[in-house]
């Protein structure tokens, strides 16, 4: 192993849809009500640790979809976000430390349990996504955005 550090953290995030319209929300207790996602490991591909997140956080398999955002965090700690759509396949909802409430929300619902700035807009994008990816790139700490475009 090399003593090289990253220069961004890869996360990534995905709106999950049921079959019935409901999506997958979790509270986590740090950020409040969001979508599932988490960082990607060294080697792991996107959509391996999408898949993984999604399961380690809320107990289901899912099926990824469409890219739908980058989000580039421009902190002292800087932070790409890939947020993705994605669908249901198995499994039964399940909290975990990262997770205090996992639920399935009527898509109309979403955005009122959503309490974190950065959080909204990206659940936001997700929601009204129109085949085409967002980027945004911003600042937090205060929350600040800088820029806006397409992928």
């Amino acid at each position: 192993m090399s003593n090289y550090a990253p220069l961004h953290v890869v996360a990534v995030t995905a709106l999950i849809s049921h079959p019935d319209g409901r999506v997958l929300l979790i509270r986590n207790p740090r950020r409040g009500w969001e979508v599932p996602g988490g960082q990607v490991d060294e080697g792991e591909s996107l959509l391996a640790a999408l898949k993984r997140e999604v399961l380690e956080e809320a107990g289901v398999k899912i099926q990824p979809g469409e890219l739908t955002g980058i989000y580039h965090n421009l902190t002292s700690s800087p932070k790409l976000i890939f947020s993705f759509l994605g669908s249901w396949i198995s499994g039964d909802l399940i909290t975990t430390a990262e997770s205090l409430e996992s639920e399935w929300v009527a898509r109309d619902q979403v955005l009122s349990r959503i309490t974190h700035p950065i959080i909204y807009e990206r659940i936001q994008d997700m929601l009204g996504y129109s085949k085409r990816p967002i980027y945004r790139f911003y600042t937090n700490n205060p929350y600040h955005l800088l820029d806006i475009g397409y992928v």
